[in-house]
């Protein structure tokens, strides 16, 4: 029952960073945006202060591992673009795709995986692989972001 409402919040959670994406490729990127989400993140780090949640070496391993392989397509889809002279995030069709192929693919796992590991440490080796696939990939967005910003006209860029 737990897999199933993680499951079904996992969804809601997906549908909304796919009109949140879509959303913010009207607007200018700028390094804070790029940068605090994986803030805001770590915070859940905290959930393991809890020895329900706490993880093995070998399942923390595992889980950053195929986080950090997640990230790669993610990494690949986020391009930025100048208009004016200011840096947008590119409207990529793939990255729809991809997130939706790779939440089934969580989802896959975590119905398979459920079985075998208890629901604490499951949900603790999934927080893992999210931030293991948010940080390469926002530290890429951000490596893009400010080379791409030596290409702005420093007398014309607004002050965030």
């Amino acid at each position: 029952m737990m897999v199933l409402i993680s499951s079904i919040i996992a969804v809601c959670m997906a549908v909304a960073v796919m009109f949140i994406r879509i959303k913010s490729s009207a607007k200018p990127a700028t390094a804070k945006k790029i940068i605090l989400p994986p803030i805001f993140m770590s915070t859940g780090a905290l959930m393991f202060f809890v020895p329900m949640f706490q993880v093995t070496g070998a399942e923390f391993l595992e889980a950053i591992t195929v986080g950090m392989f997640f990230s790669i397509f993610l990494i690949k889809t986020s391009k930025f673009e100048i208009r004016g002279n200011e840096i947008y995030l590119k409207r990529s069709k793939a990255f729809v795709f991809i997130l939706i192929g790779l939440l089934v693919l969580r989802i896959g796992m975590k119905t398979i995986l459920s079985s075998s590991i208890d629901y604490g440490s499951l949900s603790g080796m999934f927080w893992i692989l999210a931030f293991g696939m948010i940080v390469p990939w926002r530290v890429a967005m951000y490596l893009s972001f400010r080379k791409m910003s030596k290409q702005l006209d420093p007398q014309q860029v607004q002050m965030n």
